[in-house]
Protein backbone atom coordinates (compact mmCIF):
# COMPACT_ATOMS: atom_id res chain seq x y z
CA UNK A 1 0.00 0.00 0.00
CA UNK A 2 1.76 3.06 -0.69
CA UNK A 3 0.88 6.61 0.88
CA UNK A 4 -0.75 9.54 -0.63
CA UNK A 5 1.04 13.05 -0.68
CA UNK A 6 -2.04 13.87 1.99
CA UNK A 7 -1.31 10.90 4.24
CA UNK A 8 1.99 11.71 4.05
CA UNK A 9 1.79 15.16 5.02
CA UNK A 10 -0.29 14.16 7.83
CA UNK A 11 2.71 11.68 9.17
CA UNK A 12 5.10 14.35 8.68
CA UNK A 13 3.07 16.44 11.14
CA UNK A 14 2.84 13.69 13.42
CA UNK A 15 6.71 12.72 13.49
CA UNK A 16 7.55 16.62 13.97
CA UNK A 17 4.78 17.55 16.94
CA UNK A 18 5.30 14.32 18.59
CA UNK A 19 9.03 14.18 18.60
CA UNK A 20 10.70 14.16 22.22
CA UNK A 21 8.23 11.34 23.37
CA UNK A 22 8.51 9.47 19.75
CA UNK A 23 12.40 8.96 20.22
CA UNK A 24 12.30 8.05 23.53
CA UNK A 25 9.76 5.30 23.14
CA UNK A 26 11.50 4.50 19.90
CA UNK A 27 14.66 4.57 21.56
CA UNK A 28 13.59 2.66 24.85
CA UNK A 29 12.26 -0.44 22.40
CA UNK A 30 14.97 -0.92 20.36
CA UNK A 31 17.46 -0.98 23.44
CA UNK A 32 15.50 -3.53 24.95
CA UNK A 33 16.04 -5.56 21.21
CA UNK A 34 20.03 -4.89 21.62
CA UNK A 35 20.43 -5.82 25.25
CA UNK A 36 23.23 -3.01 25.86
CA UNK A 37 25.31 -3.68 22.81
CA UNK A 38 25.01 0.31 22.16
CA UNK A 39 24.75 2.99 23.94
CA UNK A 40 21.61 4.61 25.19
CA UNK A 41 22.80 8.08 24.37
CA UNK A 42 24.23 6.80 21.13
CA UNK A 43 20.91 4.85 20.23
CA UNK A 44 18.97 7.98 21.01
CA UNK A 45 21.06 9.96 18.83
CA UNK A 46 20.85 7.58 15.58
CA UNK A 47 16.86 7.68 16.40
CA UNK A 48 16.89 10.96 16.24
CA UNK A 49 18.41 11.77 13.25
CA UNK A 50 16.75 9.02 11.77
CA UNK A 51 12.89 10.50 12.77
CA UNK A 52 13.93 14.03 11.41
CA UNK A 53 15.07 11.92 8.06
CA UNK A 54 11.89 10.55 7.91
CA UNK A 55 10.05 13.34 8.41
CA UNK A 56 11.57 15.46 5.79
CA UNK A 57 10.82 12.94 3.45
CA UNK A 58 7.42 12.59 4.16
CA UNK A 59 7.30 16.60 4.40
CA UNK A 60 8.50 16.28 0.83
CA UNK A 61 5.48 14.06 -0.36
CA UNK A 62 7.58 10.53 -0.50
CA UNK A 63 4.86 8.32 -1.46
CA UNK A 64 7.79 5.39 -1.49
CA UNK A 65 11.26 5.45 -0.81
CA UNK A 66 12.46 5.81 -4.38
CA UNK A 67 11.53 9.04 -4.64
CA UNK A 68 13.88 12.21 -4.83
CA UNK A 69 12.59 13.22 -1.43
CA UNK A 70 13.63 10.12 0.28
CA UNK A 71 17.37 10.47 -1.15
CA UNK A 72 18.41 11.62 2.44
CA UNK A 73 16.85 9.05 3.87
CA UNK A 74 18.19 5.94 2.19
CA UNK A 75 21.82 7.81 2.61
CA UNK A 76 21.05 7.35 6.91
CA UNK A 77 19.37 3.81 6.34
CA UNK A 78 22.67 2.51 4.45
CA UNK A 79 24.78 4.27 6.88
CA UNK A 80 23.19 2.44 9.58
CA UNK A 81 23.09 -0.82 7.64
CA UNK A 82 26.86 -0.93 7.41
CA UNK A 83 27.81 0.44 10.59
CA UNK A 84 25.65 -1.91 12.19
CA UNK A 85 27.24 -4.76 9.93
CA UNK A 86 30.60 -3.60 10.57
CA UNK A 87 29.74 -3.72 14.43
CA UNK A 88 28.72 -6.98 14.24
CA UNK A 89 24.97 -6.60 15.12
CA UNK A 90 22.39 -9.46 13.53
CA UNK A 91 19.76 -9.01 10.34
CA UNK A 92 16.94 -8.88 12.60
CA UNK A 93 18.40 -6.70 15.14
CA UNK A 94 19.14 -3.99 12.69
CA UNK A 95 15.66 -4.17 10.74
CA UNK A 96 13.74 -4.07 14.03
CA UNK A 97 15.57 -0.43 14.74
CA UNK A 98 13.24 0.55 11.89
CA UNK A 99 10.27 -1.61 12.27
CA UNK A 100 10.30 -0.47 16.16
CA UNK A 101 9.54 3.19 14.70
CA UNK A 102 6.04 1.89 13.77
CA UNK A 103 4.95 1.17 17.55
CA UNK A 104 6.26 4.39 18.55
CA UNK A 105 4.30 6.38 15.93
CA UNK A 106 1.00 4.10 17.29
CA UNK A 107 2.08 4.83 20.91
CA UNK A 108 2.20 8.70 20.30
CA UNK A 109 -0.84 8.71 18.57
CA UNK A 110 -2.86 6.72 20.85
CA UNK A 111 -1.73 8.85 23.47
CA UNK A 112 -3.24 11.79 22.08
CA UNK A 113 -6.81 10.37 21.33
CA UNK A 114 -6.25 10.24 17.64
CA UNK A 115 -6.79 6.80 17.01
CA UNK A 116 -9.88 6.36 15.10
CA UNK A 117 -10.86 4.52 11.71
CA UNK A 118 -9.25 7.25 9.46
CA UNK A 119 -6.74 7.45 11.44
CA UNK A 120 -5.92 3.24 11.49
CA UNK A 121 -6.17 3.53 7.30
CA UNK A 122 -3.30 6.71 7.11
CA UNK A 123 -1.20 4.31 9.97
CA UNK A 124 -1.54 1.28 8.24
CA UNK A 125 -0.14 3.46 4.71
CA UNK A 126 2.43 4.51 7.06
CA UNK A 127 3.52 1.13 7.93
CA UNK A 128 3.90 0.28 4.34
CA UNK A 129 6.38 3.11 3.89
CA UNK A 130 8.45 1.81 7.14
CA UNK A 131 8.26 -1.64 6.01
CA UNK A 132 10.12 -0.52 3.00
CA UNK A 133 12.53 1.35 4.71
CA UNK A 134 13.57 -1.84 6.85
CA UNK A 135 13.41 -4.21 3.78
CA UNK A 136 16.02 -1.42 2.08
CA UNK A 137 17.99 -1.41 5.28
CA UNK A 138 18.01 -5.41 4.99
CA UNK A 139 19.53 -5.05 1.46
CA UNK A 140 21.94 -2.80 2.26
CA UNK A 141 23.48 -4.61 5.90
CA UNK A 142 23.39 -8.03 3.62
CA UNK A 143 25.32 -6.63 0.57
CA UNK A 144 27.84 -4.96 3.34
CA UNK A 145 28.35 -8.08 5.06
CA UNK A 146 28.87 -9.64 2.19
CA UNK A 147 31.78 -7.49 1.67
CA UNK A 148 33.11 -8.34 4.97
CA UNK A 149 32.82 -11.69 4.43
CA UNK A 150 34.74 -11.30 1.06
CA UNK A 151 37.57 -9.14 2.41
CA UNK A 152 38.03 -11.92 5.46
CA UNK A 153 38.15 -14.37 3.09
CA UNK A 154 40.56 -13.43 1.11
CA UNK A 155 42.56 -11.74 4.13
CA UNK A 156 42.53 -15.22 5.40
CA UNK A 157 43.54 -16.98 2.44
CA UNK A 158 46.49 -14.31 2.07
CA UNK A 159 47.48 -15.39 5.84
CA UNK A 160 46.97 -19.02 4.74
CA UNK A 161 49.86 -18.98 1.98
CA UNK A 162 53.18 -17.21 3.10
CA UNK A 163 56.19 -17.11 1.34
CA UNK A 164 59.14 -16.57 3.61
CA UNK A 165 62.68 -16.01 2.81
CA UNK A 166 64.80 -19.53 4.09
CA UNK A 167 68.17 -18.83 3.00
CA UNK A 168 70.08 -15.92 0.72
CA UNK A 169 68.47 -17.06 -2.75
CA UNK A 170 66.04 -19.43 -1.42
CA UNK A 171 62.12 -18.80 -0.75
CA UNK A 172 59.69 -21.63 0.67
CA UNK A 173 56.23 -21.84 0.45
CA UNK A 174 54.38 -23.68 3.06
CA UNK A 175 51.38 -25.13 1.99
CA UNK A 176 48.68 -26.05 4.71
CA UNK A 177 45.15 -27.34 3.95
CA UNK A 178 43.18 -28.41 0.52
CA UNK A 179 44.80 -26.57 -2.34
CA UNK A 180 42.36 -25.27 -4.25
CA UNK A 181 41.97 -22.77 -7.47
CA UNK A 182 41.31 -20.11 -5.45
CA UNK A 183 44.70 -20.71 -2.95
CA UNK A 184 46.48 -22.03 -5.81
CA UNK A 185 46.14 -18.58 -7.74
CA UNK A 186 47.04 -16.92 -4.68
CA UNK A 187 49.73 -19.14 -3.98
CA UNK A 188 51.32 -18.60 -7.63
CA UNK A 189 50.77 -14.67 -7.44
CA UNK A 190 52.45 -14.38 -3.90
CA UNK A 191 55.35 -16.24 -5.01
CA UNK A 192 56.04 -14.85 -8.10
CA UNK A 193 55.70 -11.74 -6.62
CA UNK A 194 58.31 -12.69 -3.87
CA UNK A 195 60.73 -14.26 -6.33
CA UNK A 196 60.75 -10.21 -8.25
CA UNK A 197 61.24 -8.66 -5.01
CA UNK A 198 64.00 -10.33 -3.68
CA UNK A 199 65.30 -12.08 -7.41
CA UNK A 200 65.86 -15.86 -5.67
CA UNK A 201 66.95 -18.34 -8.25
CA UNK A 202 65.38 -21.17 -5.86
CA UNK A 203 61.51 -21.72 -4.88
CA UNK A 204 61.01 -24.58 -2.33
CA UNK A 205 57.42 -25.45 -2.10
CA UNK A 206 56.19 -27.54 0.99
CA UNK A 207 53.20 -29.65 1.24
CA UNK A 208 54.16 -31.09 4.24
CA UNK A 209 50.52 -29.73 5.49
CA UNK A 210 48.32 -30.71 2.33
CA UNK A 211 46.11 -33.57 4.10
CA UNK A 212 45.89 -35.01 0.41
CA UNK A 213 47.42 -34.98 -3.25
CA UNK A 214 45.03 -35.87 -5.86
CA UNK A 215 45.40 -34.92 -9.71
CA UNK A 216 43.92 -31.44 -9.46
CA UNK A 217 46.22 -30.18 -6.04
CA UNK A 218 49.32 -31.80 -8.41
CA UNK A 219 48.04 -29.75 -11.21
CA UNK A 220 47.73 -26.69 -9.39
CA UNK A 221 51.67 -27.16 -8.03
CA UNK A 222 53.03 -28.09 -11.76
CA UNK A 223 51.36 -24.44 -12.67
CA UNK A 224 53.04 -22.86 -10.05
CA UNK A 225 56.53 -24.84 -10.71
CA UNK A 226 55.67 -23.88 -14.79
CA UNK A 227 54.91 -20.23 -13.58
CA UNK A 228 58.25 -19.98 -11.10
CA UNK A 229 60.74 -21.02 -14.19
CA UNK A 230 59.44 -18.97 -16.50
CA UNK A 231 60.42 -16.23 -13.73
CA UNK A 232 63.50 -17.68 -13.95
CA UNK A 233 63.56 -19.80 -10.57
CA UNK A 234 63.71 -23.25 -10.12
CA UNK A 235 61.29 -24.77 -8.12
CA UNK A 236 62.06 -28.03 -5.41
CA UNK A 237 58.90 -29.89 -4.10
CA UNK A 238 59.26 -30.76 -0.15
CA UNK A 239 56.93 -33.08 1.86
CA UNK A 240 56.73 -36.05 -0.25
CA UNK A 241 55.07 -38.23 2.51
CA UNK A 242 54.80 -41.96 1.70
CA UNK A 243 50.88 -41.97 1.78
CA UNK A 244 51.42 -38.88 -0.68
CA UNK A 245 54.31 -40.54 -2.84
CA UNK A 246 51.38 -43.87 -2.99
CA UNK A 247 49.03 -41.67 -4.05
CA UNK A 248 50.79 -40.05 -6.75
CA UNK A 249 52.24 -43.03 -8.32
CA UNK A 250 48.78 -44.59 -8.20
CA UNK A 251 47.12 -41.96 -10.16
CA UNK A 252 50.09 -41.88 -12.65
CA UNK A 253 50.97 -38.03 -11.81
CA UNK A 254 54.63 -37.45 -13.15
CA UNK A 255 56.56 -34.26 -11.65
CA UNK A 256 59.17 -35.05 -14.83
CA UNK A 257 62.51 -33.09 -14.04
CA UNK A 258 61.46 -31.49 -10.67
CA UNK A 259 63.01 -32.36 -7.42
CA UNK A 260 61.14 -33.54 -4.92
CA UNK A 261 62.85 -34.08 -0.93
CA UNK A 262 60.55 -35.65 1.74
CA UNK A 263 60.60 -32.60 3.81
CA UNK A 264 61.65 -29.16 4.16
CA UNK A 265 65.25 -29.30 5.68
CA UNK A 266 65.99 -31.79 3.14
CA UNK A 267 65.30 -29.89 0.24
CA UNK A 268 66.76 -26.81 2.00
CA UNK A 269 70.06 -29.01 2.34
CA UNK A 270 69.51 -29.66 -1.83
CA UNK A 271 69.69 -26.17 -2.80
CA UNK A 272 72.55 -25.34 -0.90
CA UNK A 273 74.25 -28.28 -2.26
CA UNK A 274 73.34 -26.94 -5.86
CA UNK A 275 74.80 -23.45 -5.03
CA UNK A 276 77.79 -24.84 -3.63
CA UNK A 277 77.22 -23.26 0.11
CA UNK A 278 76.90 -25.43 3.52
CA UNK A 279 74.06 -24.83 5.67
CA UNK A 280 75.17 -24.48 9.61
Amino acid sequence: MTLSADEAARFAVVLEDHQEALVTFWTDRVAATLRGRLSHAELQRQNAELRRGFQQALAGSAQDLSGEAATELRAQLAELSATRARQGFSTTETAVSIFSLKDAVLAALDTQGQVDAATLRDYIAFSSFVDEAALFTFDSYVRVREELIADQAEQLLELSTPVVKLWEGVVAVPLVGTLDSARAQVVMERLLQTLVDTGSPYAIIDITGVPAVDTQVAQHILKTVVAARLMGADCIISGIRPQIAQTIVALGIEFGDIATKSSLADALRYVLTQTGKKAR
